[in-house]
């Protein structure tokens, strides 16, 4: 038998997801706790608006959204985002600043190839840090610089802490707010202090507000970076539809960003996206204007479940509650006991409760477990307690 081809060095140095290894702990569960009980993944529980779902059906048997669309995506859903945006932030955002993208996920890695593939410096990323984050830039050969962030500041950047860093030579500084793994929300504050860090040392920011749609309900806007004229020059922001709409299998993000970002995208979005699924951007386009009561009653929903949570867990001696918001809750295991990764792993082989260890979220996480509380309902998270109380 000849050798077999070589494969990418990269890809085989790169870690393995942990939700399906988490969910090989899952598979030797007998179930004597109960049914099982999955806070792994950010998935919303509830289903989509119905009449989404039947505008998803319509759209998906028109001839028209079968064809290929625009590279930077249809101008309808351009137009509902920047103008849903630009009344949520008070700024000046037209559909000339987004482009629509196969996914939030697929937006950051190509942000990251226009960014700072090949060239010199690496990527900030706040530890504990989202690992997909830190997955897309090992493929990509792109250094992650990590900028840790402790519980006691609530899990927020230190910007005294990122300015060495910029200094040193990074090419971007990444944050997510509402944060994953944290669910930690950054004050405005410290999100301005952190892009005016960056445009002083010519470094970009990528704003990650996935979860936007889930910040407690506030009349001033969660930053005001978008009411600085200049902000098309450094900051990138990335969209996800999925948890908003409840449509994360149709895979639909967006970037916001400048033309001279834009230019270079371009070349990223033909090549390996040609153009985001249409049928769902033609739904979406709809839904955004029209679902925006709905989504703030989705809100309100996981303001409950997350209420919820802290209540459950203020009953167990032992563990804390370090940091909760949008759809997570990041809990640091109980100091006499075993680290997180054999929790995490006794947890769901032996009591049914599936939840990711810190460790899988970037370095000196060793004593925290991130629950994703937002696909489970209250009698689920009632449950919570009787499941961690013996580990």
């Amino acid at each position: 038998m000849p050798d077999l081809p070589l494969l990418s060095p990269r890809i085989r140095a790169t870690d393995s997801p942990p939700i399906p290894v988490a969910r090989t702990w899952a598979a030797r569960y007998a179930g004597g706790a109960g049914p099982m009980i999955d806070l792994t993944q950010a998935v919303p529980g509830y289903s989509p608006h119905h009449d989404l779902l039947a505008k998803l059906a319509e759209a998906g048997g028109s001839r028209a959204a079968a064809g290929y669309g625009p590279i930077d995506g249809d101008t309808a859903l351009r137009e509902a985002l920047a103008a849903d945006a630009a009344a949520f932030y008070g700024a000046g955002i037209g559909a000339a600043d987004v482009a629509i993208t196969a996914g939030c996920n697929l937006a950051f890695s190509m942000t990251m190839a226009v960014i700072a593939a090949g060239g010199p410096g690496g990527v900030i990323l706040p530890t504990p840090w989202y690992f997909n984050h830190r997955m897309a830039l090992e493929m990509q050969g792109i250094p992650a610089i990590p900028l840790p962030c402790r519980a006691e500041d609530g899990f927020i950047p230190d910007p005294a802490r990122l300015a060495p860093l910029l200094a040193a030579g990074a090419r971007a500084l990444v944050l997510v707010s509402p944060n994953n793994p944290t669910g930690a929300i950054y004050p405005p504050e410290v999100i301005e202090a952190c892009a005016a860090l960056c445009r002083r040392h010519g470094a970009w920011l990528v704003l990650d507000e996935t979860y936007r749609d889930f910040l407690p309900a506030a009349s001033t806007p969660p930053h005001r970076l978008f009411q600085d004229p200049a902000w098309r020059d450094g900051l990138v922001h990335l969209y996800s539809f999925s948890k908003a709409y409840c449509v994360p299998g149709h895979r639909v993000g967006a970037i916001l960003a400048g033309p001279a970002f834009r230019a270079e995208l371009m070349k990223a979005l033909d090549t390996w996206q040609i153009c985001a699924p249409r049928p769902a951007q033609a739904a979406l386009a709809w839904a955004v204007p029209a679902l925006a009561t709905w989504r703030a009653g989705n809100r309100d929903l996981m303001a409950e479940r997350a209420a919820g949570f802290r209540a459950v867990v203020a009953q167990l001696p032992g563990w804390r509650l370090d940091a909760l918001g949008a759809y997570f809750a990041y809990l640091r295991v109980p100091e006499d006991g075993p680290d997180a990764m054999t929790v995490a792993e006794c947890l769901a082989a032996e009591r049914g409760l599936l939840g990711l260890p810190g460790p899988f979220f970037g370095p000196g996480q060793e004593r925290h477990l991130r629950l994703a509380f937002a696909n489970a309902g209250l009698e689920a998270i009632a449950q919570v307690p009787g499941r961690l109380a013996d580990r």
